[in-house]
């Protein structure tokens, strides 16, 4: 089955906040009961045809704000060579890894390798740190296995929207007619649509790609972690139970068009 339409019926939650009564949370329970799971390395075709082995890490990753260019860096500064295929073999610099676009935003520097673009964090298939000899470790997200060596969750090391990816939060002011006002915080699918015009143009993307709905879980259990920082634990929680009620008693059409062939 190809890739899914990007408008289908889904089915949405609103609630206030728990830790924040100025909030409501507007999560997408279709998604978020999805069987979506990240298939980098596992079948993954790259957003690009020409780079099937870089995944999304083909343009490299905008930083979200200051802060989050900050914290990326504390982890950069903790690489090794023996992590970081790319690294410049002395202390690194900014302009080892960040640039600025054309629209004048900071973002992780892509390099082309072998007529290959990809983020400079991105590990190639041939990478093998124990010398020509050794075997290759394969490709991967340099920034993803520092967490992993050091016992952490990769949300920690790696850029905001790398993590995120491919869940969704906007933020939207809301005036009522009575004349108050609160901030929708939606929670939702980072479809084509969310990488802008340039989207549509992808060759594959994964979250609405039969292929990418495997996980034996659903998304709102396999992104425990992601959820907790995106939402907070206390509104995680409250989306827990309507995602629970939401399984018990979906029908054909609140569910995900391309979960719909899993078991």
């Amino acid at each position: 089955m190809p890739e899914v339409d990007l408008v289908f019926p889904r089915a949405f939650v609103e609630f206030v906040n728990p830790a924040d009564e100025t909030e409501v949370m507007r999560c997408d329970l279709t998604w978020l009961t999805s069987a979506y799971m990240c298939i980098f390395g596992q079948g993954c075709a790259g957003i690009y045809a020409d780079a099937p082995d870089t995944g999304c890490c083909t343009l490299g990753a905008h930083f979200a704000d200051k802060e989050d260019e900050k914290r990326v860096a504390g982890f950069v500064a903790q690489l090794t060579p023996e992590q970081w295929q790319f690294h410049p073999g002395r202390a690194v610099k900014k302009k080892d890894w960040i640039e600025t676009d054309e629209d004048g935003e900071r973002k992780t520097l892509a390099i082309t390798v072998d007529g290959q673009q990809a983020c400079v964090f991105h590990n190639r298939a041939d990478f093998a740190p124990g010398g020509p000899d050794a075997q290759p470790v394969g490709a991967g997200c340099a920034l993803h296995g520092l967490a992993l060596d050091q016992g952490r969750n990769p949300l920690e090391t790696k850029p905001d929207v790398c993590w995120q990816l491919p869940i969704r939060r906007t933020f939207r002011d809301v005036e009522q007619q009575d004349g108050s006002t609160y901030t929708e915080v939606t929670i939702a699918e980072y479809d084509r649509r969310g990488w802008g015009p340039g989207g549509h143009d992808l060759d594959w993307y994964c979250s609405g790609n039969t292929e990418a709905h495997v996980a034996p879980d659903p998304v709102y259990v396999t992104n425990e972690a992601e959820l907790t920082e995106l939402m907070g634990k206390a509104a995680y929680d409250e989306l827990v139970r309507h995602c629970e009620a939401h399984l018990r008693s979906r029908s054909a059409l609140a569910i995900h068009p391309a979960s719909r062939t899993t078991p």
